[in-house]
C-alpha cells in the first residue's frame, strides 16, 4: 500500500493514507516523500473528499473511513485492482509468487533487469536496499512484481495476485500459510493452480523442483515450465554449493549444459535458490549471463530480510521478517553457515496471522531449536484469536527446554530487552524476527548493550 501511494504520487496524483500502526522500513520511505499518513482512522481524514479511495486488505466494515466512504458513495478501489489498471494494462508481466521468497526473489530480479541496461518498474513488498526504493516506475515495457496470495480487499476476498496477469511468472515454494483466510493446504493450493492458469500458452513459468506441492500446482499449466533446484533432471540445477565470506556460491546448469558460477553476498541456501529462480526467468528472457553474475555478486538485499542492524560490544543484531516456521528455520539455517561458531540466540514476536495460531506449534519449535537460545514475546494482539486456535508461548518454550534449548517467554519487547542485555555477551549473534514493528526492540536492543557495557553505539 505504501509502495502504491509512492507510485500514484509519481504520477502527479495528490496522495494521503490513515494507518494507526505504520513502523519502518515503509513509514520513513512515506515521509521521505512527504506523504501525510493520519495516525488513525477518522471520517475526518476525508472531508476533503478525494477522487478515489484505495481501501487496503487490513480494513473491514465498522472501519470508520470505510463506513463514510460507503454511506458518502465516494469511489474505491482495491490495491492490486487499482495495481492493474493504472501500471499493468498493455506491458509485460513478471511475477513472483509463492510462499516464500517473493520479495528477495523479486528484488534479486528488479536488480539483474537495472544491470542489464534494462530500466525495470518494478514492486515490492519491501525496500531493495540497490535501489532504496520499493518501487520505480519508468516507460519501459517490462514491469516485475511480487504476487502475493493473501486476499484482496473486505469486498474481493481472492488473491491479490490474480489481479496481475502474468506472461511470465515465478513459483518459488507452495506451503500452507495464512491460516486467517485459508481453512487447510488444498485451499492454498487451489489459489496457486487459478494464479498458474492465468499464464498464457506463450508465457513461461519457473517453478521450484523441490516441493511436492509445487509439482501438483504446475502439473496442468498451459505455458511451457522450467523446474530449478537441485535434483539430476531440473532444467535449472544447483550445484556445488559452498557457503563462504558470509555468502554463498553455486553452479548453475541449464539443460545439463554449464550457464554459469553464481555467487551472492549474503547467507542461506534459500537465498541461492531464490537468486537461482532470478537467473533462470530473466535468462529466458534474453539477459545474458554476464549481466546476472554481475547483479548477483552486487546484490545488496532487502530492507529486514537478514539485515545487520547493529554491531555492539561484538554482539551482532540481524533483523528479519520471518513470520512462518519455514522462513524462520531458513533464518536460522543461514545464520549458522554465516556466523558459525557464535551463540545464535532467536527472539521472535508471534505477530503474524500464521504464527499467532496454534496449527504450526511443532514445527514452531522443530525451527526454534536451531537456535542456542529463545525469547518469545507473547502474542500480539492474542485476543483477536480464539482461544482454541491461540498460539500459546509458554507451551512452545517448555518443549524448547524439554528438547535441550533454553527458552523464555516475556511480555513485550521491554521485558526481553531488559532480560537479555544483561546477558549477551561478545560474539552472540541476536536474530529478531517479527513482521511488524515489534516495540521498537531494534532500537532498544542496541542501546541497553551499549549502556550495559558503557560503550557507544
Amino acid at each position: 500500500m505504501a509502495s502504491l501511494a509512492g507510485m500514484l504520487q509519481a504520477l502527479g496524483h495528490r496522495v494521503t493514507g490513515s494507518d494507526s500502526a505504520a513502523y519502518p522500513p515503509m513509514s520513513d520511505q512515506l515521509a521521505a516523500w512527504g506523504i501525510q499518513v493520519f495516525g488513525s482512522y477518522d471520517a475526518a481524514n476525508l472531508t476533503e473528499r478525494p477522487n478515489l479511495v484505495v481501501i487496503g486488505n487490513a480494513i473491514s466494515r465498522g472501519n470508520p473511513e470505510v463506513e463514510f466512504v460507503l454511506d458518502e458513495r465516494i469511489p474505491f478501489n482495491s490495491m492490486a485492482a487499482l495495481l492493474h489498471e493504472e501500471f499493468l494494462r498493455g506491458r509485460e508481466s513478471l511475477v513472483v509468487a509463492g510462499t516464500h521468497g517473493k520479495t528477495t526473489t523479486t528484488s534479486m530480479l528488479a536488480w539483474i533487469y537495472e544491470v542489464a541496461g534494462l530500466e525495470p518498474s518494478f514492486l515490492i513488498g519491501g525496500v531493495a536496499e540497490n535501489f532504496g526504493t520499493s518501487f520505480m516506475v519508468k516507460p519501459t515495457r517490462p514491469f516485475l512484481l511480487e504476487g502475493d496470495e493473501y486476499d484482496t480487499a473486505f469486498f474481493d476476498k481472492g488473491p491479490k495476485f490474480m489481479h496481475y496477469f502474468p506472461d511470465t511468472a515465478i513459483l518459488t515454494h507452495v506451503e500452507f500459510d495464512h491460516a486467517d483466510i485459508y481453512d487447510d493446504l488444498r485451499a492454498v493450493k487451489t489459489a496457486f493452480k487459478r494464479f498458474v492458469n492465468l499464464i498464457p500458452q506463450r508465457g513461461r513459468l519457473v517453478a521450484f523442483d523441490g516441493n511436492e506441492n509445487v509439482t501438483e500446482c504446475v502439473a496442468k499449466a498451459f505455458c511451457s515450465v522450467e523446474r530449478y533446484g537441485k535434483a539430476e533432471d531440473s532444467h535449472w540445477r544447483v550445484s556445488e554449493l559452498v557457503h563462504k565470506d558470509g555468502g554463498v556460491e553455486w553452479r548453475l546448469d541449464r539443460a545439463g549444459e554449464f550457464f554459469a558460477t553464481l555467487t551472492l553476498p549474503m547467507p542461506g541456501e534459500h537465498n541461492a535458490m531464490n537468486a537461482t529462480a532470478a537467473a533462470a526467468l530473466a535468462a529466458g528472457q534474453g539477459v545474458p549471463a554476464a549481466a546476472i553474475v554481475e547483479a548477483l555478486a552486487t546484490f545488496r538485499s532487502v530492507k529486514r530480510r537478514l539485515e545487520v542492524r547493529a554491531e555492539v560490544h561484538g554482539v551482532t543484531i540481524i533483523d528479519d521478517f520471518a513470520h512462518h516456521p519455514t522462513a524462520i528455520r531458513e533464518t536460522l539455517r543461514a545464520l549458522r553457515n554465516a556466523y558459525q561458531g557464535r551463540r545464535l540466540v532467536a527472539v521472535l514476536e508471534p505477530r503474524s496471522n500464521t504464527l499467532r495460531r496454534n496449527v504450526f506449534e511443532a514445527a514452531l519449535v522443530d525451527s526454534l531449536s536451531l537456535a542456542d537460545e529463545v525469547m518469545l514475546a507473547s502474542v500480539f494482539k492474542s485476543e483477536s484469536i480464539p482461544v482454541a486456535e491461540r498460539l500459546v508461548p509458554e507451551t512452545v518454550a517448555a518443549s524448547l527446554r524439554s528438547g535441550g534449548t533454553p527458552a523464555e517467554v516475556h511480555a513485550d519487547a521491554a521485558e526481553i530487552v531488559a532480560a537479555l542485555a544483561t546477558r549477551l555477551r561478545s560474539g552472540d549473534v541476536v536474530a529478531i524476527m517479527s513482521n511488524g514493528g515489534f516495540g521498537d526492540i531494534y532500537h532498544l536492543l542496541p542501546a541497553a548493550i551499549a549502556a550495559e557495557h558503557g560503550v557507544a553505539r
